[in-house]
Protein backbone atom coordinates (compact mmCIF):
# COMPACT_ATOMS: atom_id res chain seq x y z
CA UNK A 1 0.00 0.00 0.00
CA UNK A 2 2.87 2.38 0.85
CA UNK A 3 4.60 1.57 -2.44
CA UNK A 4 1.41 2.37 -4.31
CA UNK A 5 1.06 5.69 -2.49
CA UNK A 6 4.70 6.59 -3.17
CA UNK A 7 4.34 5.71 -6.85
CA UNK A 8 1.18 7.77 -7.37
CA UNK A 9 1.61 10.34 -4.58
CA UNK A 10 1.50 13.30 -6.98
CA UNK A 11 -1.73 12.05 -8.52
CA UNK A 12 -3.30 11.48 -5.10
CA UNK A 13 -2.21 14.93 -3.95
CA UNK A 14 -3.66 16.53 -7.06
CA UNK A 15 -6.99 14.74 -6.57
CA UNK A 16 -7.08 15.65 -2.88
CA UNK A 17 -6.30 19.29 -3.67
CA UNK A 18 -8.98 19.39 -6.33
CA UNK A 19 -11.57 17.86 -4.00
CA UNK A 20 -10.62 20.25 -1.20
CA UNK A 21 -10.98 23.17 -3.56
CA UNK A 22 -14.38 21.99 -4.72
CA UNK A 23 -15.56 21.53 -1.13
CA UNK A 24 -14.32 24.98 -0.17
CA UNK A 25 -15.94 26.47 -3.20
CA UNK A 26 -19.23 24.75 -2.40
CA UNK A 27 -19.08 26.07 1.18
CA UNK A 28 -18.43 29.61 0.01
CA UNK A 29 -21.32 29.47 -2.41
CA UNK A 30 -23.68 28.64 0.44
CA UNK A 31 -22.26 31.40 2.64
CA UNK A 32 -21.96 34.27 0.15
CA UNK A 33 -24.16 35.75 -2.48
CA UNK A 34 -21.40 37.23 -4.72
CA UNK A 35 -18.76 35.30 -6.61
CA UNK A 36 -15.18 36.11 -5.64
CA UNK A 37 -12.07 36.02 -7.76
CA UNK A 38 -11.08 32.75 -6.09
CA UNK A 39 -14.41 31.17 -6.95
CA UNK A 40 -14.19 32.33 -10.54
CA UNK A 41 -10.73 30.79 -10.78
CA UNK A 42 -11.98 27.50 -9.39
CA UNK A 43 -14.83 27.48 -11.87
CA UNK A 44 -12.43 28.11 -14.73
CA UNK A 45 -10.06 25.35 -13.65
CA UNK A 46 -12.69 22.72 -12.86
CA UNK A 47 -15.07 23.37 -15.76
CA UNK A 48 -13.28 20.98 -18.18
CA UNK A 49 -13.18 18.24 -15.53
CA UNK A 50 -16.84 18.81 -14.70
CA UNK A 51 -17.84 18.66 -18.37
CA UNK A 52 -15.87 15.44 -18.87
CA UNK A 53 -17.41 13.94 -15.75
CA UNK A 54 -20.94 14.90 -16.84
CA UNK A 55 -20.36 13.50 -20.30
CA UNK A 56 -19.03 10.23 -18.93
CA UNK A 57 -21.91 9.99 -16.49
CA UNK A 58 -24.44 10.64 -19.25
CA UNK A 59 -22.78 8.00 -21.45
CA UNK A 60 -22.86 5.41 -18.68
CA UNK A 61 -26.47 6.26 -17.86
CA UNK A 62 -27.48 6.08 -21.52
CA UNK A 63 -25.67 2.76 -22.01
CA UNK A 64 -27.37 1.29 -18.93
CA UNK A 65 -30.79 2.49 -20.06
CA UNK A 66 -30.24 1.02 -23.54
CA UNK A 67 -29.00 -2.22 -22.04
CA UNK A 68 -32.09 -2.54 -19.86
CA UNK A 69 -34.28 -1.69 -22.85
CA UNK A 70 -32.59 -4.40 -24.94
CA UNK A 71 -33.02 -6.95 -22.15
CA UNK A 72 -36.71 -6.10 -21.83
CA UNK A 73 -37.16 -6.21 -25.62
CA UNK A 74 -35.45 -9.61 -25.81
CA UNK A 75 -37.66 -11.00 -23.07
CA UNK A 76 -40.72 -9.62 -24.82
CA UNK A 77 -39.63 -11.19 -28.12
CA UNK A 78 -39.14 -14.54 -26.40
CA UNK A 79 -42.65 -14.30 -24.94
CA UNK A 80 -44.10 -13.42 -28.35
CA UNK A 81 -42.24 -16.30 -29.99
CA UNK A 82 -43.60 -18.72 -27.38
CA UNK A 83 -47.14 -17.41 -27.92
CA UNK A 84 -46.64 -17.72 -31.69
CA UNK A 85 -45.57 -21.36 -31.35
CA UNK A 86 -48.61 -22.10 -29.18
CA UNK A 87 -50.95 -20.46 -31.69
CA UNK A 88 -49.39 -22.41 -34.57
CA UNK A 89 -49.82 -25.66 -32.64
CA UNK A 90 -53.46 -24.81 -31.93
CA UNK A 91 -54.06 -23.99 -35.61
CA UNK A 92 -52.52 -27.31 -36.62
CA UNK A 93 -54.76 -29.13 -34.15
CA UNK A 94 -57.82 -27.32 -35.51
CA UNK A 95 -56.80 -28.20 -39.07
CA UNK A 96 -56.32 -31.85 -38.10
CA UNK A 97 -59.74 -31.97 -36.43
CA UNK A 98 -61.31 -30.36 -39.49
CA UNK A 99 -59.74 -32.94 -41.82
CA UNK A 100 -60.81 -35.76 -39.53
CA UNK A 101 -64.40 -34.45 -39.46
CA UNK A 102 -64.37 -34.25 -43.25
CA UNK A 103 -63.23 -37.87 -43.54
CA UNK A 104 -65.86 -39.00 -41.03
CA UNK A 105 -68.59 -37.16 -42.95
CA UNK A 106 -67.51 -38.93 -46.13
CA UNK A 107 -67.58 -42.26 -44.29
CA UNK A 108 -71.05 -41.59 -42.90
CA UNK A 109 -72.32 -40.62 -46.34
CA UNK A 110 -70.87 -43.85 -47.73
CA UNK A 111 -72.54 -45.93 -45.00
CA UNK A 112 -75.86 -44.15 -45.59
CA UNK A 113 -75.71 -45.32 -49.19
CA UNK A 114 -75.06 -48.89 -48.04
CA UNK A 115 -78.02 -48.67 -45.64
CA UNK A 116 -76.51 -51.00 -43.06
CA UNK A 117 -75.55 -50.49 -39.40
CA UNK A 118 -71.90 -49.55 -39.05
CA UNK A 119 -69.35 -48.82 -36.34
CA UNK A 120 -66.56 -46.27 -36.86
CA UNK A 121 -63.02 -47.24 -35.88
CA UNK A 122 -59.51 -45.79 -35.90
CA UNK A 123 -56.57 -47.50 -37.58
CA UNK A 124 -53.95 -48.01 -34.87
CA UNK A 125 -51.51 -50.37 -36.60
CA UNK A 126 -50.57 -51.90 -39.92
CA UNK A 127 -48.57 -54.74 -41.38
CA UNK A 128 -48.01 -54.12 -45.06
CA UNK A 129 -45.10 -56.52 -45.50
CA UNK A 130 -44.61 -59.03 -48.30
CA UNK A 131 -46.02 -61.72 -46.02
CA UNK A 132 -49.28 -60.09 -44.99
CA UNK A 133 -51.49 -57.13 -45.82
CA UNK A 134 -53.35 -56.31 -42.59
CA UNK A 135 -54.27 -53.38 -40.36
CA UNK A 136 -55.34 -53.16 -36.71
CA UNK A 137 -58.34 -51.09 -35.58
CA UNK A 138 -59.26 -49.85 -32.09
CA UNK A 139 -62.58 -51.73 -31.75
CA UNK A 140 -63.08 -55.32 -30.71
CA UNK A 141 -65.44 -57.75 -29.05
CA UNK A 142 -66.45 -55.24 -26.38
CA UNK A 143 -67.89 -53.11 -29.19
CA UNK A 144 -69.73 -56.10 -30.63
CA UNK A 145 -67.29 -56.99 -33.42
CA UNK A 146 -66.60 -60.54 -34.59
CA UNK A 147 -64.58 -62.34 -37.23
CA UNK A 148 -65.76 -62.00 -40.80
CA UNK A 149 -67.32 -58.54 -40.64
CA UNK A 150 -66.53 -56.32 -43.64
CA UNK A 151 -64.53 -53.12 -43.24
CA UNK A 152 -64.86 -50.18 -45.62
CA UNK A 153 -63.52 -46.66 -46.16
CA UNK A 154 -65.15 -43.72 -47.91
CA UNK A 155 -63.40 -44.71 -51.16
CA UNK A 156 -64.39 -48.37 -51.10
CA UNK A 157 -63.78 -51.82 -49.61
CA UNK A 158 -60.87 -52.23 -47.19
CA UNK A 159 -61.13 -55.86 -46.09
CA UNK A 160 -62.65 -58.12 -43.45
CA UNK A 161 -61.97 -58.85 -39.79
CA UNK A 162 -59.98 -62.03 -39.21
CA UNK A 163 -59.05 -61.73 -35.51
CA UNK A 164 -60.72 -59.99 -32.60
CA UNK A 165 -59.65 -58.99 -29.10
CA UNK A 166 -61.60 -57.10 -26.43
CA UNK A 167 -60.40 -53.67 -27.64
CA UNK A 168 -58.90 -54.27 -31.07
CA UNK A 169 -59.32 -56.27 -34.26
CA UNK A 170 -57.07 -57.30 -37.13
CA UNK A 171 -58.36 -56.67 -40.63
CA UNK A 172 -57.21 -58.62 -43.69
CA UNK A 173 -56.92 -56.20 -46.62
CA UNK A 174 -58.38 -57.14 -49.99
CA UNK A 175 -54.87 -56.76 -51.43
CA UNK A 176 -53.58 -59.71 -49.39
CA UNK A 177 -52.77 -62.80 -51.44
CA UNK A 178 -55.16 -64.91 -49.33
CA UNK A 179 -58.09 -62.52 -49.89
CA UNK A 180 -60.82 -63.34 -52.41
CA UNK A 181 -63.97 -61.26 -52.99
CA UNK A 182 -66.83 -62.09 -55.35
CA UNK A 183 -66.99 -59.18 -57.80
CA UNK A 184 -68.56 -57.93 -60.98
CA UNK A 185 -67.85 -55.24 -63.57
CA UNK A 186 -70.44 -52.55 -62.94
CA UNK A 187 -70.92 -51.58 -66.59
CA UNK A 188 -71.40 -55.04 -68.10
CA UNK A 189 -72.17 -57.15 -64.98
CA UNK A 190 -69.34 -59.52 -65.85
CA UNK A 191 -68.61 -61.72 -62.85
CA UNK A 192 -65.31 -62.84 -61.40
CA UNK A 193 -63.26 -63.09 -58.22
CA UNK A 194 -61.09 -60.20 -57.05
CA UNK A 195 -57.88 -61.53 -55.51
CA UNK A 196 -55.13 -59.67 -53.73
CA UNK A 197 -51.75 -59.24 -55.36
CA UNK A 198 -49.66 -57.15 -52.97
CA UNK A 199 -50.59 -53.56 -53.79
CA UNK A 200 -53.15 -54.38 -56.46
CA UNK A 201 -55.93 -56.81 -57.36
CA UNK A 202 -56.61 -59.22 -60.17
CA UNK A 203 -60.01 -60.20 -61.50
CA UNK A 204 -59.95 -63.97 -61.96
CA UNK A 205 -62.38 -66.12 -63.93
CA UNK A 206 -63.59 -63.32 -66.21
CA UNK A 207 -64.44 -65.02 -69.50
CA UNK A 208 -62.28 -64.13 -72.49
CA UNK A 209 -65.32 -63.02 -74.48
CA UNK A 210 -66.62 -60.68 -71.74
CA UNK A 211 -66.70 -56.95 -72.42
CA UNK A 212 -64.21 -55.40 -70.00
CA UNK A 213 -62.46 -52.10 -70.63
CA UNK A 214 -59.83 -50.06 -68.85
CA UNK A 215 -61.32 -47.71 -66.21
CA UNK A 216 -64.42 -49.87 -65.74
CA UNK A 217 -65.60 -49.90 -62.12
CA UNK A 218 -65.34 -53.17 -60.19
CA UNK A 219 -67.83 -53.70 -57.34
CA UNK A 220 -68.78 -56.47 -54.95
CA UNK A 221 -71.38 -58.89 -56.26
CA UNK A 222 -72.90 -59.70 -52.87
CA UNK A 223 -72.16 -63.40 -53.15
CA UNK A 224 -70.22 -65.19 -50.45
CA UNK A 225 -72.08 -63.67 -47.51
CA UNK A 226 -69.35 -61.23 -46.40
CA UNK A 227 -69.63 -58.02 -48.42
CA UNK A 228 -72.93 -56.40 -49.36
CA UNK A 229 -73.61 -55.96 -53.03
CA UNK A 230 -72.42 -52.85 -54.83
CA UNK A 231 -69.41 -51.81 -52.72
CA UNK A 232 -66.59 -50.33 -54.79
CA UNK A 233 -63.46 -52.46 -55.06
CA UNK A 234 -61.46 -50.53 -57.66
CA UNK A 235 -61.05 -49.72 -61.35
CA UNK A 236 -59.77 -51.83 -64.21
CA UNK A 237 -56.15 -50.87 -64.97
CA UNK A 238 -55.16 -53.40 -67.63
CA UNK A 239 -56.85 -56.09 -69.74
CA UNK A 240 -55.06 -58.90 -71.60
CA UNK A 241 -56.59 -61.64 -73.73
CA UNK A 242 -54.55 -64.65 -74.72
CA UNK A 243 -55.32 -66.16 -78.09
CA UNK A 244 -56.33 -69.56 -76.73
CA UNK A 245 -57.06 -68.83 -73.05
CA UNK A 246 -60.48 -69.29 -71.51
CA UNK A 247 -60.23 -66.27 -69.21
CA UNK A 248 -58.94 -62.71 -69.47
CA UNK A 249 -56.04 -61.35 -67.45
CA UNK A 250 -57.41 -58.29 -65.67
CA UNK A 251 -55.48 -56.00 -63.31
CA UNK A 252 -57.38 -53.77 -60.90
CA UNK A 253 -56.30 -50.71 -58.91
CA UNK A 254 -57.99 -50.68 -55.46
CA UNK A 255 -60.25 -47.73 -54.75
CA UNK A 256 -59.07 -47.35 -51.14
CA UNK A 257 -55.65 -45.87 -50.40
CA UNK A 258 -54.36 -48.37 -47.86
CA UNK A 259 -51.18 -46.39 -47.15
CA UNK A 260 -53.20 -43.45 -45.78
CA UNK A 261 -56.02 -45.15 -43.91
CA UNK A 262 -56.91 -43.45 -40.62
CA UNK A 263 -60.64 -44.03 -40.08
CA UNK A 264 -62.77 -46.95 -41.29
CA UNK A 265 -66.28 -48.30 -40.84
CA UNK A 266 -67.10 -51.84 -39.80
CA UNK A 267 -70.35 -52.99 -41.38
CA UNK A 268 -72.42 -54.91 -38.86
CA UNK A 269 -75.13 -57.51 -39.46
CA UNK A 270 -78.56 -56.63 -40.73
CA UNK A 271 -79.94 -56.91 -37.20
CA UNK A 272 -77.82 -55.98 -34.23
Amino acid sequence: MRDLFRRYRYLFLTIALLLSTLLLYSYNLRQRGATTFFERSVLTLTAPFQASFDGAFDSVTGFWDNYLWLIETRQRNQQLEAQNRQLKAQLQQVAEVRLQNQRLRELLAFVDDVDRPALPAQVIGEDASNWAQTIVIDKGTRAGLRDGLPVVAAEGVVGRIIKTAPNSSRVLLITDASSAVAALVQRTRTRGVARGRGRELTLDYALRTADIKIDDLLVTSGMGGVFPKGLILGRIAEVKRDEFGLFQLVDVLPAADFSHLEEVMVLLGEDR
